[in-house]
């Protein structure tokens, strides 16, 4: 195990802009640095300093890093940690957890930021950052699986299999996002229906526990482990490792748009068509109309191509659907281009400004009996202005393929989910609040459908809503916390214990 330097060593490996951290101070609940120490008295910060870890990364204390680390993509919620650790390795993730683990220091891990409500900040904590954790093992052409690092983002993880003709057969729209955070919450997308969430396909992990133990787990090696840090939204443990499934990658794609001016006519398309497993991708999309009304929908299906599947055959892909004959429109790229198509918009969003506004995500799980109701009220209540520079998805997921206990949905065959992506200007508090309130009777309307919310935006949510969601799975994942989180500092921004 790492070991513990002598009190008032400036430990290799630990110093930041101005100062470097020498230790912990329990009864301030405060990390100390040299700094601290050289106004104080020597012997007197010695003797209450607990020694922190030798480590291969850094510690750090900056006000930039600690600035960054409390924020995230939502600019809604800002907490400010005590410290950020960047790993020079997995030997620095357990230290430090084992470490925080012993002094009651909340800890929880960050990958690209991408949360929108908070949900990875810890105030007077400790922010670990995965990205250093990237590593993508060998993979050969006749691999089923590859392992990867947690901070490794997806398109790194798509590169790195293609060379090989193989591919990960979920992935997210944006996919930027890193592993470990993807499989803390799920990782949803137009492929689902046909594999299952990006949880699905994971066949083991290696994870850092809340007691700082670094444990491999999978579905027959502590599977209780396993099952709760997949979508358990960082409760139980730190992903560091994931195994992947792979599956024989397409060289092409064709990508159709499909025009709708009916809401339950566009529904019911997507579901006979993830029903009938014609397209290998199904998602839709809902914009404003000339007169800012939100019903223009958009049905998007992807046909694969060899290897992976036969030449499209627009007759045949296209049959029975009821769009508008007017609205088709198709165009043929590359698989890599496909997955990477919100690069250029992600590009103009950064530039414009964009990036930095607020985001109020709405992540609904509708039941398919429900979804035209649902969500209509929601659609017409909504403005351009409410939007911003947004997005709002709709597409049916099979309940058969989701097998992952803790990704919760409906109980129906078919679930929707229902997404109103705006964006806000960061200074317009009284629309973030609005967004908020609005975001709460949305979930409260799906709730009483029988829906639940997919928990990657921005809900205001109690503890008793967390047992709610959960379901039948929170005994499981109350057990698993207990076992393997037992002072509860993994995560305290999700405000699930």
């Amino acid at each position: 195990m790492p070991r513990t330097p002598s009190r008032r060593t400036v430990l290799r490996g630990l110093t930041v802009t101005g100062a470097a951290v020498i230790g912990f101070d329990p009864a301030a609940r405060a990390w100390a640095s040299d700094a601290d120490a050289a106004a104080a008295d020597a012997a007197e910060t010695d003797a209450r300093l607990a020694g922190i870890p030798r480590l291969d990364g850094t510690l750090l204390r900056d006000d930039a890093s600690l600035s960054a680390a409390s924020d995230d993509y939502g600019h809604i919620v800002h907490q400010r940690p005590a410290a950020v650790l960047r790993p020079g390795s997995v030997r620095d993730v357990v230290a430090m957890v084992r470490f925080c683990n012993e002094h009651c220091v909340p800890v929880a891990p960050r990958g690209q930021g991408h949360a929108p409500f908070g949900q990875a900040q810890v105030p007077g904590g400790l922010v670990i950052e995965t990205t250093p954790l990237a590593a993508i093992g060998p993979v050969g052409p006749d691999s089923t699986t590859v392992t990867v690092g947690a901070g490794a983002r997806w398109s790194e993880v798509a590169r790195a299999t293609l060379a090989h003709g193989l591919t990960p057969p979920v992935f997210t729209d944006y996919i930027e996002l890193s592993v470990g955070g993807t499989l803390s919450v799920g990782g949803l997308g137009g492929q689902t229906h046909q594999h299952g969430a990006q949880v699905d396909n994971v066949t083991e992990l290696r994870v850092v526990t809340g007691a700082g133990e670094l444990v491999r787990c999978s579905p027959t090696r502590r599977p209780d482990l396993f099952h709760a840090v997949l979508a358990g939204l960082g409760q139980c443990g730190i992903i560091v490792e994931a195994t992947l499934r792979l599956v024989p990658a397409p060289a092409n794609v064709r990508h159709y748009h499909l025009t709708y001016d009916d809401l339950a006519t566009f529904l019911d398309d997507q579901r006979l068509l993830v029903q009938d497993g014609r397209f290998d991708y199904v998602e839709g999309q809902v914009t404003a109309d000339a007169a800012g009304a939100f019903r223009v929908y958009t049905l998007e299906a992807v046909a694969y191509g060899p290897p992976a599947g036969p030449a499209p055959d627009d007759a045949t892909l296209l049959r029975g659907l009821r769009h508008t004959p007017s609205g088709v429109r198709y165009e043929d790229r590359s698989y890599f281009d496909f997955l990477d198509r919100l690069a250029p918009l992600v590009a103009m969003l950064k530039e414009a400004g964009f990036w930095t506004y607020a985001h109020p995500w709405l992540n609904l799980m509708v039941p398919g009996t429900s979804a035209a109701s649902v969500s209509a009220p929601l659609l017409d209540a909504l403005t351009p202005a409410d939007m911003g520079p947004g997005v709002i998805l709709f597409y049916p997921l099979l309940r058969e393929r989701l097998t992952t206990p803790l990704l919760r949905t409906s109980d129906e065959p078919v679930s929707y989910l229902f997404d109103i992506l705006g964006a806000t200007p960061p200074d317009d508090t009284a629309a973030v609040d609005g967004r908020l309130a609005a975001n709460r009777s949305a979930y409260e309307a799906a709730a009483a459908a029988g829906g639940t919310q997919y928990p990657v935006g921005s809900i205001p949510f109690t503890r008793a809503d967390w047992r709610t969601h959960f379901g039948p799975a929170w005994p499981a994942l109350k057990a698993a916390k207990q076992t393997y989180d037992p002072q509860g500092i993994l995560v305290p921004g999700q405000g699930i214990f």
